[in-house]
This record gives structure tokens, C-alpha cells and sequence, in this order.
């Protein structure tokens, strides 16, 4: 029986996570088995679109670099409908909605509209990975802050970062899509004064079977990232608190032979 907080017309902005479905929160698995229609992201895969019980209509609303199938604007209008409808509305987006995830535009549309929204986090892929590397985002002494940029531009365009504050010492950068974008990661971050030589954990398809780690430094970043990543979903961690995993090579992450062996 679907809870209070999740009466008919009304949405849930739900996190999926980095993948694996048992790092879905217990909320986000009550919502989306409460659901009456479910709107996916292209990153959310299979293992959670399971969870969607069949009673539910399933939509995708997934946008992939180069392959959009809908703009934010058909967006907002379809998740409007639904809940004028008068269904149950989880909008599932991977990760935490609200890191990347265009969750405000979608809350302010639905509540222009009058209709109840909220939002159910998730674990994002920074944290994620760190924790499969057997790793620590911040570090006493070291790393002081920790920094999330998104790392896609509009096609042929530079991106717009300001590389002088990213840069500074102290900080690890959890760059999010930043396949593409690597050579001018580490060509910016070099000229904004960072050391050639500073750690980079790369992790593609985090928390899936399929995960795969590289560890190099900044200057190597473009070479290592084209060795490592194809069209996976790729995250560039950068900075000194990486310098717990120094050795350049492909490993495997954390668990990943117990997974192996159930």
C-alpha cells in the first residue's frame, strides 16, 4: 500500500543511485514499487528498472550525449500530465537528483502547475567510487574540500570552469562526465598552476560489475582516459588524496571478486 507521502497527482524526484540496485535507499525502493508511471534517465540500468513493479507504465525520458530524446521542456510537460492525471509520479534520475540532475527546473514546473513534488536523494557516483577505491574524498592535512564539476559543454565549445579556483591546493575535483573532456581538464589544470604530477583515480560504469579503475596523474589524464574509457560513464577524481592509490593500472574495485563468486 503506497504511504501517505505519496498520494495520487503527486511526484517523487527519486535517486537511483550509481547502479547497483543495493545502493538504492529503502525509500527509493517503497517509492518506485508504489509508483503508478515511472520516468527514467538513460543511466538508470537494468537492475533498477527491475524493481519497477509491472502494475507501473515505464517511460523513458533519457538524454545521452549526441542522442537526446527529449528536451527538458517536453520534460517538465510530460511529468505535469502525469500528475494532472492523477497518477503516482517517480521521476527517476541516476545519482542524486540534485547534483546534475536538472531537478530544479522539473520542481519548478510541477509546482507552477500546483502539483505536490519532492525529492528522495541517492548516493552519487563520487561517493561511490571513492568507496570502491578503499579510498577518502577529503583527508586530514590534505584535502580540506571536495569539489563537484560537471565536466559537459555544448559540442565545440570550451568549458567554462574557473580553472583558477579549481586549482588551488587542498581540494579533490570529482569531475562528472568527464570522458570527452579530459585533455582540457588536465591542460587547464595545469595552467592554472596545479602539479603535473598530481594523483587521478578515473572509474567508469561506478558500482557495476563492469567497473573498471585507473590510477595516473594529470598530465597523463587525455591518454589514460582514452585507455580506459570507450562510451562508458566516466568520473575523474583529481587530487592529493589520491595519492593513496599511486600505481597506474587498471584494477579492480573493491568486492568486486565476492560479487563475482555469489
Amino acid at each position: 500500500m503506497p504511504h501517505d507521502d505519496f498520494a495520487p497527482g503527486s511526484v517523487w524526484l527519486v535517486g537511483a543511485g550509481p547502479g547497483d540496485p543495493e545502493l538504492l535507499t529503502m525509500k527509493a525502493v517503497r517509492l518506485i514499487e508504489a509508483a503508478d508511471i515511472v520516468f527514467t534517465d538513460a543511466l538508470v540500468g537494468p537492475a533498477i528498472l527491475a524493481l519497477i513493479p509491472p502494475h507501473a507504465e515505464q517511460v523513458s525520458v533519457g538524454k545521452r550525449s549526441g542522442r537526446h530524446s527529449k528536451d527538458q521542456g517536453a520534460i517538465d510537460a510530460l511529468l505535469v500530465a502525469a500528475a494532472a492525471a492523477g497518477k503516482r509520479v517517480v521521476r527517476l534520475k541516476g545519482g542524486d537528483p540534485s547534483l546534475f540532475g536538472r531537478a530544479a527546473e522539473e520542481i519548478a514546473a510541477l509546482r507552477a502547475a500546483g502539483h505536490p513534488v519532492d525529492v528522495c536523494p541517492g548516493i552519487t557516483a563520487a561517493s561511490a567510487a571513492a568507496a570502491s577505491a578503499g579510498l577518502s574524498l577529503s583527508l586530514r592535512g590534505v584535502a580540506r574540500d571536495v569539489r563537484f564539476v560537471t565536466a559537459h559543454s555544448q559540442r565545440g565549445e570550451a568549458l567554462d570552469l574557473d580553472w583558477d579556483a579549481l586549482a588551488k591546493a587542498g581540494t579533490t575535483l570529482a569531475f562528472y562526465m568527464g570522458r570527452s573532456a579530459a585533455d582540457a581538464i588536465s591542460r587547464e589544470l595545469i595552467a592554472a598552476g596545479m602539479a603535473a604530477d598530481t594523483p587521478v583515480l578515473i572509474v567508469c560504469d561506478v558500482s557495476l560489475p563492469s567497473e573498471k579503475q585507473l590510477t595516473t596523474r594529470l598530465d597523463l589524464l587525455g591518454l589514460a582516459t582514452r585507455a580506459l574509457a570507450d562510451k562508458a560513464p566516466t568520473l575523474i577524481l583529481v587530487g592529493e588524496a589520491m595519492r593513496q592509490l599511486t600505481r597506474a593500472e587498471i584494477r579492480e574495485p573493491i568486492g568486486s571478486k565476492a560479487r563475482a563468486d555469489l
